[in-house]
């Protein structure tokens, strides 16, 4: 695993320090590299609903969507019978 040095004014460095006390982190080091996977994720999220905003729009979804939804996942053929 690489090292990075961080300096901190001393105001951030006691955020941290109670932040691995409150929440039960071994290590600074464990608590950044939290923070770093949540940023990723973040970042992961945002471009998904960038993509998805700028995709065509698809069929509607309406109460019709619904019901054929919930007939494939019932296995209902429409008509009451179970398949």
């Amino acid at each position: 695993m690489a090292t990075m040095n961080i300096s901190l004014p001393e105001s951030l460095k006691s955020f941290v320090d109670d932040q691995i006390a409150q929440r039960g982190y071994a290590t600074s080091s464990e608590y950044v590299r939290e923070l770093i996977r949540q940023d990723q994720e973040r970042q992961r999220l945002r471009r998904t609903l960038l993509e998805g905003a700028s995709s065509p729009l698809g069929a509607p979804v309406d109460d019709a969507y619904f019901e054929r939804l919930s007939r494939q996942a019932g296995g209902d053929d429409g008509a009451g019978a179970k398949r």
